[in-house]
């Protein structure tokens, strides 16, 4: 029976190197200017930011408009992942529509992330069963991103975008709506 979900809509999500000579991905932004839940909804997502590696200028949380959003995303989702007890981090979140695909500004941590994913393919029907290969079922629509640009305090970032993702998808897509339930 489900009893824990989640759902968004306008969803930007990407995972990427800043040096491809790393052995994993050192960014992670993975947001929607809506997101549902049983106790509310915001926008919110989550990050990871380590240009340094795990140092202390990592950034790693959920970020959200409302602290018991995001606390409800890491025990009742992500339980199982490494993000099961990652922290709730108050931010600003704007996603909006541009030519193309679309821009995701996030205001977290003193810092601003700004990424844009155009070059959208074909917007497709997803499903994705129990533990393939997250601890949740997801469907949704998706549309992989051509292309990806980030800016962090307003300066470029050479990023290196995975070929796929932590979902098994494209490593950068747009997500107009979706739901994770488990």
């Amino acid at each position: 029976m489900i009893q824990n979900w989640m759902s968004w809509e306008g969803g930007t999500d990407f995972v990427a190197k800043t040096d491809p000579s790393l052995d994993q991905f050192n960014v992670l932004l993975h947001f929607g200017r809506m997101v549902h839940t049983p106790v509310g909804s915001a926008p919110s997502g989550m990050i990871l930011w380590a240009p340094n590696g795990m140092g202390p200028d990592a950034i790693v949380g959920y970020v959200s408009e409302d602290p018991v959003v995001g606390a409800y995303f890491g025990p009742n989702v992500f339980a199982g992942t490494p993000f099961e007890s990652a922290p709730v981090l108050n931010g600003k979140i704007e996603i909006t529509d541009i030519e193309g695909g679309m821009r995701t500004r996030v205001e977290v941590a003193g810092h601003v992330f700004e990424f844009d994913l155009t070059d959208l393919g074909p917007t497709e029907l997803i499903h994705r069963g129990m533990g393939e290969p997250m601890p949740f079922a997801q469907q949704g629509l998706e549309a992989a991103a051509g292309k990806a640009s980030l800016r962090v305090n307003g300066e470029d970032v050479k990023i290196h975008v995975l070929e796929h993702g932590i979902a098994g998808n494209s490593g950068a897509i747009v997500s107009p709506c979706g739901v994770y339930a488990r």
